[in-house]
């Protein structure tokens, strides 16, 4: 539950183009404590729980929700379902990896 509940953080987070240390400061916790939230190390969201569903504008039970189409899935006419969640993350993860290369391209140059 706890990687769950970290991956919809980090998702959240990113969405509002906010920093760990932005949604920490906001919970009054230091930034590693939010860190272990998103990676799944720590429980103790369920201690901010009204701040956090605050803080991204939702309810705890949008947080608190399991995606049960969080895989891809094959529909009865065989097309493949991809919930928006996963569609969200997968963008997400390619907007970081440009990122990623256009840093190890900038380093290349000055090198």
């Amino acid at each position: 539950m706890n990687i769950l509940i970290g991956n919809k953080l980090k998702l959240l987070r990113k969405n509002r183009d906010m920093s760990q240390e932005e949604a920490a400061d906001y919970l009054n916790i230091s930034q590693s404590a939010y860190a272990r939230m998103e990676s799944g190390e720590s429980s103790s969201w369920a201690n901010h729980i009204f701040k956090i569903c605050k803080i991204f504008d939702i309810t705890s039970e949008e947080l608190l929700k399991i995606e049960t189409n969080q895989k891809e899935a094959a529909s009865s006419d065989g097309t493949i379902q991809i919930s928006d969640t996963l569609i969200a993350q997968y963008e997400e993860r390619i907007k970081d990896l440009k990122k990623i290369i256009k840093d190890l391209k900038a380093n290349k140059k000055l090198q």
